[in-house]
């Protein structure tokens, strides 16, 4: 296997499992209390791979500290801006419910397409970062479908939402490796700094904020160590 087929391979998953969690919301709804776990669990191996491979990766390109900083500081400014941008799309609905799902997919479909961009930088920079961050983001695209289909969508109309959604993750990978394949140390750099701020947004602006709308558990602690657990190990036996 070329290393571009194997690299295409690897970011084939998360668009799989998009249509996996797609497929398993058309057959079954969980309760909020499980999907809160569900929740703490994603965040957990989101955090492992920041920790574990993302921002050791980031020091590895010997960028100068003023880049790294910078982008990292770009990377906040958009997620908050695209905070804004959801809230207002939410908001332009009004009473009309329609108008509110429509919003919510809309800023669904603009976050994936940000993860999809964070494996294509990882891809770029060599190594094991675009495999780590592809099957990192996995988790959270298996939510993702659970969450659209139980909130939004009902049946197997979801399959062709989620699908849709895998598509997006897919094609923004391959267009960030592309676009990043040959860059300056500087750029890969910047490139996952401004990846991290977007992964950090993630675990505390959207996954445990919603996870603590519901009346949290001792348990959920655990998940959340659980999936932090989950992904270093595996980080561990692959080298």
């Amino acid at each position: 296997m070329t290393p571009l087929s194997h690299a295409l391979l690897i970011m084939a998953i998360p668009a799989g499992v998009a249509v996996s969690g797609g497929a398993l919301a058309a057959l079954w709804q969980p309760s909020h209390a499980v999907r809160s776990l569900i929740q703490h669990f994603a965040a957990g191996v989101i955090l492992a791979a920041l920790a574990v491979e993302l921002l050791p990766d980031i020091g590895k390109e010997h960028a100068t500290k003023s880049v790294v900083l910078g982008a990292f500081a770009a990377g906040s400014v958009f997620m908050y801006l695209l905070k804004l941008g959801t809230e207002r799309l939410e908001a332009h609905g009004g009473a009309a419910a329609q108008g509110a799902a429509l919003g919510l997919l809309l800023a669904t479909f603009v976050d994936v397409a940000t993860d999809g961009f964070i494996i294509g930088a990882g891809f770029a920079a060599g190594g094991e970062t675009g495999t780590v961050l592809a099957l990192g983001l996995s988790v959270e695209l298996l939510f993702l479908g659970l969450a659209v289909a139980s909130e939004r969508i009902a049946g197997w109309r979801i399959v062709g939402v989620t699908a849709a959604l895998g598509l997006t993750v897919l094609g923004t990978a391959v267009l960030g490796s592309v676009l990043l394949a040959g860059a300056s140390p500087a750029v890969l750099a910047g490139s996952l700094s401004f990846s991290a701020a977007a992964l950090l947004y993630l675990v505390t602006e959207e996954l445990l904020m919603e996870a603590h709308e519901v009346e949290e558990k001792p348990i959920s602690t655990l998940v959340l160590f659980g999936g932090f657990l989950t992904f270093w190990g595996i980080q561990l036996m692959g080298r």
